[in-house]
C-alpha cells in the first residue's frame, strides 16, 4: 500500500498518540500537532523527517488556520485530517463555571469546525481526502454530570452530518469515530466542577463519588485497547465510501444501540400525536 500523509491534532497522548505512532511504524508521514510537542521528541528521534510537528492550541483559530496552511505548504498533499484534540468536563449544569462551558464548546465543537473549514480548500484542490473526527459514544447517549461534554459532541456531529453531502462531490469523505471507554489518560484530564451540596445525593453526586474513588484513573479497567482502537481508526481511511460513524468497543456498541432503539420506540409511540397536527386531508 502506498504511504499516506496524515494531519493530527491532540497527538501527544491517548488515541492521538497511538494513531501517530502506528502510522509512523507502517511508513506513513504524520503532521502531529499538540499543545506540548516536546512529548513527541522520542518519535522524532525514531522516525526523523516523516514526523512533522507543530505546537498548537486548537482553540486559537488564527493559529489553527496558519498551522494547516503551513502543513500543506511543507508536505504537499495531506490525505487524512484526524481531528482528535479534546477533553471532558464533569459537573451538573448548575455547577459548571462559565469558563468550563466555554472551553467545552471551543475545544470539542468550535475547533473541529474551524479545522475542517481550514482544510477543505486544500482537500478540494487536491481532488479529495478524508476528515476523521474523534467523537464518543457520548454523542449518542448522555449521563448525569456530562451535559456540556455531550452537548459539544452532539453539536459537532450535527455539523458534520450536514457537511457530509456538501463535500461528497469533491471526493472528501467524513467519518465520526464513537469510542466507548478506552484505557487512556482521559479521566486524569477531566475538568471537574466545584460541587454544590444540593446535588450530593442525586445521580450527579453518585457519579462524582465514582470519579473521586477512582483517583483519576477512570479508564484503568476499561474494555477498549488503545492500540486496537488506533488500528480501527486508521482502517476507516481506506474504506470506500467513508463510513459515516464507527462505534469502537463492545460497550459503545451496546450503549449506542440501546439509545437508538429507545429513541425509535419513543418516536413510534408518538406517531398518532405527530400525525394529528397535520391539516385535515
Amino acid at each position: 500500500m502506498a504511504s499516506e500523509t496524515w494531519f493530527i491534532t491532540g497527538a501527544s497522548a491517548g488515541i492521538g498518540r497511538a494513531v501517530t505512532e502506528r502510522l509512523l511504524e507502517r511508513g506513513d508521514r504524520v503532521a502531529a500537532t499538540a499543545r506540548r510537542v516536546e512529548v513527541l521528541s522520542d518519535l522524532a528521534e525514531r522516525f526523523g523527517e516523516r514526523l512533522w510537528t507543530a505546537s498548537l492550541d486548537v482553540t486559537d483559530t488564527k493559529a489553527l488556520n496558519s498551522t494547516v496552511e503551513r502543513a500543506f505548504a511543507d508536505l504537499g498533499r495531506i490525505d487524512v485530517i484526524f481531528s482528535n484534540a479534546g477533553r471532558g468536563a464533569f459537573g451538573a449544569a448548575e455547577e459548571l463555571s462559565e469558563e468550563a462551558i466555554d472551553e467545552q464548546i471551543a475545544l470539542n465543537m468550535s475547533a473541529p469546525i474551524h479545522l475542517l473549514r481550514a482544510a477543505l480548500p486544500y482537500l478540494r484542490g487536491q481532488g479529495g481526502g478524508r476528515f476523521i473526527q474523534t467523537s464518543t459514544m457520548g454523542a449518542q447517549i448522555s449521563s448525569p454530570g456530562g451535559s456540556m461534554y455531550h452537548a459539544s459532541k452532539w453539536g459537532v456531529e450535527g455539523f458534520l452530518e450536514s457537511v457530509i453531502p456538501e463535500v461528497a462531490p469533491f471526493g472528501v469523505g467524513i467519518t465520526m469515530i464513537e469510542p466507548g471507554n478506552i484505557r487512556t489518560g482521559f479521566g486524569a484530564a477531566l475538568a471537574i466542577a466545584r460541587p454544590l451540596e444540593a446535588y450530593a445525593h442525586t445521580p450527579v453526586g453518585q457519579v462524582r463519588q465514582l470519579i473521586e474513588n477512582s483517583g483519576g484513573n477512570l479508564t484503568g479497567s476499561a474494555p477498549g485497547d488503545p492500540a486496537r482502537v488506533a488500528d480501527a481508526i486508521i482502517d476507516t481511511a481506506s474504506r470506500t465510501p467513508a463510513p459515516r460513524r464507527v462505534a469502537l468497543g463492545s460497550d459503545a456498541y451496546a450503549a449506542v444501540r440501546q439509545a437508538l432503539t429507545g429513541r425509535l420506540d419513543e418516536l413510534d409511540a408518538g406517531k398518532s400525536v405527530a400525525e394529528s397536527t397535520d391539516f385535515p386531508a
